[in-house]
């Protein structure tokens, strides 16, 4: 994996957008966009840099994670398996209890209303407080 030039102390919100430019491709475009609208359907989301190097987006615990591989760039939420996705966005990761993931090749496009959608449940699951955070989460 490349090192992402990361030097402590550098905020999330730059690491972020570093990985974005320095991917370079489709990859950072898709990235970037759906960075946006994960911005633009909670402005007050909370952009962290995680585990070694992926970009995470938290409103009262983890919405979703974004990774992004040689022919993918995976959309991971952290409770998917409890949100309701009537326009069938998650594709992978489906056998699992609790994550789900959106991944997206090169020249798909993400239904952004549905997208959204999923975003706006993501955060009110988190904010009724159903899942008890676990004792690592805590500060």
């Amino acid at each position: 994996m490349k090192n992402s030039g990361a030097s402590p102390g550098q905020p999330a919100s730059e690491l972020i957008s570093n990985r974005i430019a320095d991917l370079g491709d489709w990859r950072g475009v898709t990235l970037g966009r759906m960075r946006k609208l994960i911005k633009e359907t909670d402005p007050g989301v909370v952009e962290e840099w995680k585990w070694m190097g992926t970009p995470v987006w938290s409103h009262d615990g983890i919405i979703c994670t974004g990774e992004s591989y040689k022919k993918v760039v995976k959309l991971t939420f952290a409770k998917g398996a409890s949100l309701q996705d009537p326009a069938h966005l998650f594709n992978s990761s489906l056998d699992g209890n609790t994550r789900r993931a959106i991944d997206i090749h090169e020249g798909e496009d993400v239904d952004e209303a549905a997208f959204k959608a999923l975003v706006r449940q993501a955060i009110a699951l988190n904010s009724s407080g159903k899942s008890k955070p676990s004792k690592k989460a805590k500060s």
